[in-house]
């Protein structure tokens, strides 16, 4: 492989608020995904559109399960693939293509949830699974240009403006969306489900249609690389190289285990909340539903600030295990909820928190990486991490449901996991060591 002459002096060119703008609008692009598709609308329109049993490749579900193993499988899928095209990304230069690729991808999925239906579940269920390899395989070469954008003393500031955007950005749609839903008439619509069929459609359209700002803003082959063929051997011989440089770490390999198990909690919360509430919650009605993901997003903003504010004062990993201290009292709070407004109150703090540890374990594990310029490769195993942890949490979250019938089971079992991440937590050194 051949770096172009002057590759790493542009390489250097940190800090740049154009460019810091445009990558964060990513945020603002994707985000709508998690937002509509997998915590509000989505969620809601399917436990409404499915019976509470389900015949699925002649295995009866509980619906809610069913959803729950449809998203740990475009996790799985990410998990298997992303590291491999990492690979090729580093090797290559190409991180913005394959960003572009998981994007359209994506995007497209979401506009083909509009054709969902109960009686051809496997195409509704194929859409949900496309959609979220699209939005997490993008995830992987987004975050990857952190490093690359942003000097070490920035880049929790940075993280936390780029998921401050995406939450923001994500109500605007959601507000638009619910008001189509909870006014059809004024739209002409005589089909109940037309509103919300048209909201992923719209989900799509912004994510594909923002996007386009960020990729105009950041740079493609940005250390100059030029190289011939042979990518699936060139891909797996970088993944091999940075595996090898990130077992002789002692910090990065110890945070990674950490994020790895209070992550798990923390996704699994997010993916699941509308379904516990559908279940849990006394007299919730999907509006209500909707206003406690509102509560949750809005106060996000600010705990994505706070928690940049206080790693800057206290350092990152002090910090995160403040996060994860709150995550195990919201899982006890969890258990014992029954009314909307307790459900509300959960809400709030659950936004605080999760938009605190989101945006700083990302901009943590960018500032551990060792000095490379392989950052795909590098957070290809964050991501991987990130999502082979969710497929457990969401399994797992499934499996207690369909033993036990009570989600309140499923969430004690969250709260011994952000447990295990506390003590994972304090394991890690204050400085980095690394082996020969």
């Amino acid at each position: 492989m051949q770096v172009a002459k002057g590759a790493v002096v542009s390489a250097l060119r940190k800090d740049d608020e154009k460019t810091i703008n445009g990558w964060a609008m990513y945020d603002w692009a994707n985000s709508v995904y998690s937002l509509v598709i997998t915590s509000s609308i989505f969620p809601i329109f399917y436990e409404n559109n499915t019976q509470a049993e389900l015949e699925f490749f002649g295995k009866t579900f509980k619906n809610t399960a069913l959803y729950s193993y449809t998203l740990s499988a475009s996790f799985l899928i990410v998990a298997l693939i992303s590291p491999l095209l990492s690979g090729i990304a580093d090797y290559s230069g190409q991180k913005k293509r394959f960003m572009q690729f998981f994007c359209y991808l994506g995007g497209l999925a979401c506009v083909g949830l509009f054709f969902f239906d109960a009686n051809y579940l496997g195409f509704g269920l194929l859409m949900t699974v496309l959609a979220g390899v699209g939005y997490s395989g993008s995830q992987v070469f987004y975050n990857a240009y952190l490093p690359e954008i942003a000097s070490v003393d920035r880049q929790d500031s940075v993280s936390a403006r780029g998921f401050s955007l995406g939450y923001i950005g994500s109500i605007i749609l959601l507000i638009i969306n619910l008001f189509m839903i909870m006014n059809p008439e004024t739209f002409g619509f005589s089909d109940g489900d037309m509103p919300a069929r048209l909201s992923f459609v719209m989900v799509g359209i912004w994510w594909i249609g923002f996007a386009q700002f960020t990729f105009s803003r950041l740079p493609g082959n940005i250390y100059g690389k030029k190289v011939k063929g042979e990518y699936l051997y060139r891909g797996y011989v970088e993944l091999r190289k940075v595996w090898m440089g990130l077992k002789k770490t002692t910090r990065l390999k110890r945070y990674l285990l950490s994020f790895f198990v209070f992550n798990m909690g923390v996704q699994t919360v997010m993916y699941m909340a509308v379904g516990f509430a559908k279940n849990e919650i006394i007299g919730m009605p999907d509006e209500g539903l909707i206003i406690s993901i509102l509560i949750i997003q809005f106060i996000a903003i600010i705990g994505a600030y706070f928690h940049s504010w206080l790693s800057s004062k206290y350092e990152n990993i002090k910090a995160l295990l403040t996060a994860v201290t709150i995550w195990i009292g919201i899982c006890v709070m969890a258990f014992s909820v029954t009314t909307p407004v307790e459900f509300y109150i959960l809400a709030a703090i659950v936004g605080f928190v999760m938009g605190g540890i989101q945006a700083l374990s990302r901009s943590t594990y960018s500032k551990f990486l060792p000095e490379t310029i392989d950052h795909t490769s590098y957070f290809s195993f964050y991501d991987v991490s990130d999502k082979v942890g969710t497929v457990l949490g969401t399994l797992a979250f499934g499996l207690i449901f369909e033993l036990t019938g009570n989600l309140r089971h499923s969430v004690l079992a969250i709260g011994i996991i952000f447990v295990i991440g506390i003590i994972l937590l304090l394991a890690v050194p204050k400085n980095e060591t690394t082996r020969s």
